[in-house]
């Protein structure tokens, strides 16, 4: 009996360890934290331009949240539909998908357009120079797929 409550007693203390090993996702403010700092390092932004941009990533963020949580359980629902060839499902949960990732581009180009109209000329022409990957929807950016994509990415 006591090998039991020890054996049972280490696996608790393993499956504790395990849960608490798992990495977080990153909050809305560390997401947008990280894409103020980054385009303040690569644009020169003044406070206040800082001030705004948080603002606007925020909102960016707060609307992208309920399209990602969206876009994971319609996928899920795709891959359950296509295990099972239920073709009115597939076809439902892909036009669903066409949808959130419109909502998607929609939240991050209009996002992109508002900070773009607060940049100087100066900071205008680096901003398109650099193209700037991983921020609003470029390669790695938010809405990207997978752990850390939503990044603001």
């Amino acid at each position: 009996m006591k090998k039991r409550i020890l054996t049972l007693s280490a696996l608790a203390v393993m499956s504790t360890a395990l849960l608490l090993a798992q990495p977080t996702p990153p909050t809305t403010a560390q997401i947008v934290s990280d894409q103020v700092a980054r385009l303040t390092t690569l644009l020169d932004l003044t406070a206040a331009q800082q001030t705004q941009v948080t603002t606007i990533l925020t909102s960016e963020q707060t609307t992208l949240v309920p399209v990602r949580t969206s876009l994971q359980t319609e996928q899920t629902a795709l891959q359950a539909a296509i295990l099972t060839n239920d073709a009115s499902t597939i076809g439902a949960a892909a036009t669903q998908i066409g949808t959130l990732n419109g909502q998607q581009v929609l939240a991050q180009a209009t996002a992109a357009g508002a900070v773009y109209a607060i940049l100087t000329t100066a900071q205008q022409t680096k901003f398109t120079t650099l193209r700037l990957p991983g921020l609003f929807g470029g390669p790695g950016g938010p809405g990207g797929h997978g752990p850390g994509s939503g990044g603001p990415h």
